[in-house]
């Protein structure tokens, strides 16, 4: 026997409660739950019950324990059943199988732990059928057996707003529809076939099942309450969905995957740091969820992954909404945790869920990590992005100002547009039917709370295509991200004479470098600036630019220049660890057939990697004076920093902001260029075998070298593996100044398939020493 299906939407009427029948638990009247209230009588419509009186609703199963007078469960359960001796010959339900095993593995959820404890959870995607094993008290008759399925989400089912869905099994087969059919039925056992709509609202549904008595006086519904949530998600392998990928390996790469890296440094020290997404691991999936839950977004559209984009990257900074993570760029850490001491997201997610209240504390890599955890969690394809070279513009003038005194010296308190070393983003993937045709797939979301969107710290999400296009007017937050990939950099000097600040240059090109992901299967960067921008210095780049400053900029006519014949270039070595000196070189060479005579100010600076720098963080410096150049004539100017001059002053990148000033008399010609230097970090070499089995414990040894000269004190290991072990946080000894850690602990596989371990080792003078291996568990 084989049937299709038609949803059935009881109409909003009025009734109110009604009092308990009888006096056994689980015996109640609770209309609200079809969506209806305030009355005392109901007239369904044909398509619904066709009654004229009051109803009684008998629940069991796990019924929903209330006080008196309650008008929603609590969180309680008290299981119950109809009373046998009411009506013998009403069908029951005695349990319902939702062969989470099978169903999981079709829905690509089997991962996810709480699909994999002794007590399963249903996790399912959006658009895709899901099947069950119903067990009746006797046999079930299509024709005498009145049975309803009910899904219902939130704190209020009703049917207009989509929360409350109720459908019966029949022949007819409405595509993209709740639903369900009979395969095939023995005796007391029915196996049926579920189907979800593919924009199905996303979150936790409770399950029910009613059969519904009439006599000639009343009409009685005994309902069955399932036992669990049944957790629904966004589905990138229904081409219905919104969030529908058709590249299988991208689906693998941008859902599946639980590791892989996020990409710091600056444009020419580029690193990989190893961070465990974890998406399907503890409670990482109701952490999601619960945000969901516990934002302003209306349930109603909770479908709909635009609106989800945006309200997730508020949600994740705690900035206004009370989020996960709260964001720290000051150094100071204290009663929470370094941003370079996370390696992970669980612990933050779990830790959050747990506490209902902020981690403290994140910066832009970990708001990203996060952020890439819950949108892979929820079904929704996603990436962490990394922008070199980073442009902040504060005033949507699409431009970064940086502001001098008359002495060439940086004026840090007018600077406060700034270009971040590095700003780590996020991609995720969706169709935008509200934009033109052609702007649906990647879209640039941003969690990091960093200027204000509609009121509120949130970004995105912004089709990547249309900033490649310079079309910033679209939604949403088009010229900000326009301007961290593409604007100019504008130099101002302070004019002795006139007391006005005065542009002396424009530099184009030097934002919006290295534009990193973790490239497709493999542990790889990949660059993907191209879909950004134009290649730089062509015309369709400046084209672009100038679009978008036409339609966001509040500066105009700043594109001029003047005679420049003296060359300045400024260099050092990438390759400087920790505890190394630091030499810079300032190199001028005179292409003009005259003399030229230059002087001007070159320093040297730690500093945040969001590009702040404070003038006591000033480590070097170097006084340029009447230094003449002959026509042709090249000279070097050297500026060392030594590392007891700057470690105690370092932060927590290990960055230097190096800024010269330079001016030709004769010409006036005026150079100015502010770069970064980042100083390496020893990686952590790890010792682990290539393989394991579940269940049986692998012995991992971890060992680096101390580069400094100084011991290292308050050491200890942070130790993440989806699929591996819990996250581990081990306490070490001192490592002496000069010498070699080594350190051993334990692991004990959970899940088959290729792993990834990832350890990062931190104390007082040197933080995120980090490395990672795979593991492959039979």
């Amino acid at each position: 026997m084989s049937h299709g299906r038609r949803a059935i939407a009881y109409p909003r009427g009025r009734i109110s409660y009604l009092p308990n029948v009888g006096s056994r638990p689980g015996r109640h009247v609770y209309p609200e739950h079809f969506g209806w209230s305030n009355s005392s009588r109901y007239t369904p419509s044909r398509d619904a019950l066709n009654i004229d009186a009051l109803f009684n609703l008998f629940e069991y199963g796990n019924v929903p324990a209330r006080e008196p007078n309650a008008t929603r469960p609590s969180s309680t359960t008290t299981p119950a059943k109809p009373d046998p001796a009411l009506d013998k010959d009403v069908l029951r339900v005695e349990n319902v199988d939702f062969k989470v095993k099978e169903n999981t593995r079709a829905h690509n959820t089997f991962e996810y732990d709480i699909a994999e404890t002794e007590d399963p959870k249903l996790v399912i995607r959006r658009g895709q059928p899901f099947s069950a094993v119903f067990t009746f008290s006797r046999p079930y008759n299509a024709e005498q057996d009145d049975l309803r399925l009910v899904f219902q989400i939130g704190d209020r089912p009703i049917v207009s707003k989509g929360t409350h869905v109720e459908f019966v099994l029949s022949d007819k087969d409405e595509p993209n529809q709740w639903g369900a059919k009979i395969d095939s039925q023995s005796g007391n056992t029915v196996n049926v076939t579920f189907f979800t709509p593919p924009d199905c609202i996303v979150g936790k549904w409770s399950f029910k099942v009613d059969v519904v008595r009439r006599t000639d006086n009343q009409t009685s519904v005994f309902r069955y309450n399932y036992k669990d949530p049944i957790y629904i998600l966004f589905n990138p392998w229904c081409k219905e969905d919104a969030v529908y990928m058709e590249n299988e390996a991208a689906r693998k790469e941008y859902v599946l995957r639980d590791t892989g890296k996020v990409f710091t440094g600056t444009t020419d020290r580029i690193t990989g740091k190893p961070w465990a997404f974890a998406q399907f691991d503890g409670k990482v999936l109701d952490c999601c969820i619960y945000l969901l839950e516990n934002s302003d977004i209306n349930i109603a559209v909770r479908g709909n992954p635009i609106p989800v984009a945006r309200k997730l990257t508020a949600m994740i900074n705690a900035q206004d909404e009370g989020g996960v993570l709260a964001g720290n760029w000051s150094g100071d850490y204290s009663g929470g945790k370094s941003p370079l001491s996370w390696s992970g997201s669980r612990p933050i997610l779990e830790l959050y869920y747990a506490q209902k209240s902020t981690v403290k504390f994140g910066q832009c890599w970990v708001f990203s990590g996060v952020l890439t955890t819950v949108f892979r969690a929820l079904g929704i394809p996603a990436r962490s992005v990394t922008n070199f070279a980073s442009a902040h513009d504060s005033d949507t003038s699409i431009t970064i100002d940086s502001h001098f005194n008359a002495n060439g010296e940086p004026m840090e308190h007018k600077n406060v547009d700034s270009v971040w070393n590095f700003h780590v983003w996020n991609e995720a993937w969706m169709a935008r039917p509200d934009l033109s045709p052609g702007y649906g797939g990647w879209q640039a979301c941003d969690a990091t709370p960093q200027e204000t969107s509609d009121g509120v710290y949130c970004c995105g999400p912004a089709s990547v295509r249309a900033i490649r296009e310079g079309e910033v007017n679209l939604p949403y937050d088009g010229p900000f991200v326009f301007a961290e990939v593409n604007a100019d950099k504008v130099y101002w000097r302070l004019n002795k004479i006139t007391g006005k600040d005065e542009v002396v240059q424009i530099v184009e090109n030097v934002v919006g470098k290295n534009i990193s992901t973790l490239a497709l299967g493999s542990d790889e960067r990949e660059d993907i600036t191209k879909y950004y921008k134009p290649p730089e210095g062509s015309a369709e780049e400046r084209v672009s630019v100038r679009r978008a400053n036409l339609l966001g900029s509040k500066l105009h006519n700043i594109y001029t220049s003047g005679p420049e014949d003296v060359k300045v270039e400024v260099s050092f070595d990438t390759d400087t660890f920790v505890g190394q000196d630091v030499m810079v070189k300032l190199q001028a060479t005179n292409t003009s057939k005259e003399q030229r005579t230059l002087d001007g100010l070159m320093t040297i600076s730690t500093m945040y990697y969001t590009g702040v720098v404070d003038r006591d963080d000033r480590v070097g410096q170097e006084n340029i004076e009447h230094c003449v150049l002959q026509p042709g004539e090249t000279k070097d100017i050297l500026m060392t920093c030594h590392p007891q001059g700057y470690l105690k002053k370092l932060k927590d990148c290990c960055m230097f902001s190096v800024t010269a000033m330079t001016t030709v008399g004769e010409t006036k010609q005026c150079f100015v260029n502010r770069t970064e230097l980042r100083l390496r970090k020893p990686h952590i070499n790890i010792k682990a075998p290539a393989k394991g089995t579940v269940g049986t414990e692998i012995a991992v040894e971890v060992s680096f070298t101390n580069p400094l000269k100084v011991s290292l004190t308050h050491c200890y290991l942070e130790v993440e593996g989806p699929g591996l072990t819990e996250n581990q946080r081990i306490p070490q000894g001192d490592v002496q100044a000069s010498g070699t850690f080594i350190a051993s602990f334990k692991i004990k596989p959970q899940k088959t398939g290729e792993r990834e371990l990832i350890v990062n080792f931190n104390c007082d003078q040197l933080e995120d020493v980090n490395g990672s291996c795979k593991i492959t568990v039979s």
